[in-house]
């Protein structure tokens, strides 16, 4: 049995096909594993992406070395926006590259996107929500289907908010900000047009519940684990998403979900 077939929560079918398109959302943890494994693991994460059936994968704490890699390793096309701890680059690329557990988050960080399953990259757009206390980086592109599919024109969203705390409610105000400000910079990008598309997934930061009362009119949770979210207006989940077995690989579960237009 492979990667891709042993799932949790999740229906399986092999890769997403038209009408519907499989949305996948995954926190890298800097390309680290829980327990840590005193090693880099791009190969491994890579392995992961290729075999699990996707057609568009949200990636949060990417090193930001690594989209190249994992879009080549899945037959993909890749956009990302490089978010906190980036300065000085080279030299935390340096040691992170072989020793990822030394410096952890200060490796380095960036959220990518990847498209594959003939779909293409036709415009792509990012907006910083914030500086302080991190920087963080709403980030979008809008996919083009030469086949003329369902989703054909559709903008499609990875943000990482701030860090917050459940236990607070008044904790949860800037990663609700962030997800606030998200979605208003998806709204312009995604524009006004007969019945839009627009996707928005990646680490909230914030639980199921703070989500869904915060959501605009239209808007639809299609699948959510912790902190991890795929939101949606204009479409909606097909059928039952959930997590991925990912083994040791991060300290997320990644989470997938087929949506339908409509």
């Amino acid at each position: 049995m492979s990667i891709a077939d042993r799932v949790g929560g999740f229906e399986p079918g092999g890769p997403s096909r038209s009408p519907t398109m499989r949305v996948l959302s995954w926190n890298l943890f800097h390309g680290r594993a829980e327990p840590p494994a005193g090693r880099p693991l791009l190969h491994e994460f890579a392995v992961a992406l290729r075999d699990w059936p996707w057609d568009v994968a949200l990636l949060q704490e990417v090193p930001p070395w690594w989209p190249p890699a994992l879009a080549r390793a899945s037959g993909a096309r890749w956009r990302a926006a490089r978010t906190s701890r980036n300065g000085c680059l080279p030299l935390r690329r340096a040691i992170a590259a072989r020793r990822p557990d030394w410096l952890k988050s200060n490796g380095g960080g960036a959220n990518a996107i990847l498209v594959r399953g003939g779909l293409r990259v036709d415009a792509d757009a990012s907006a910083v929500l914030r500086t302080r206390p991190e920087r963080r980086v709403a980030h979008a592109l809008r996919i083009a289907d030469p086949r003329g599919g369902p989703f054909d024109g559709a903008w499609i969203g990875n943000v990482h908010a701030q860090l917050g705390a459940w236990d607070d409610h008044g904790g949860m105000d800037a990663p609700a900000a962030d997800l606030a400000l998200a979605l208003e910079r998806l709204r312009q990008w995604s524009g006004s047009g007969d019945a839009p598309v627009a996707i928005l997934g990646g680490d909230l930061n914030l639980p199921a519940p703070a989500v869904q009362e915060r959501l605009p009119a239209g808007w639809l949770r299609a699948c959510s684990h912790g902190p991890d979210h795929v939101l949606c207006v204009g479409a909606g989940p097909a059928r039952r998403g959930g997590t991925l077995e990912r083994g040791s690989l991060s300290d997320h579960a990644p989470i997938a979900v087929d949506l339908r237009r409509g």
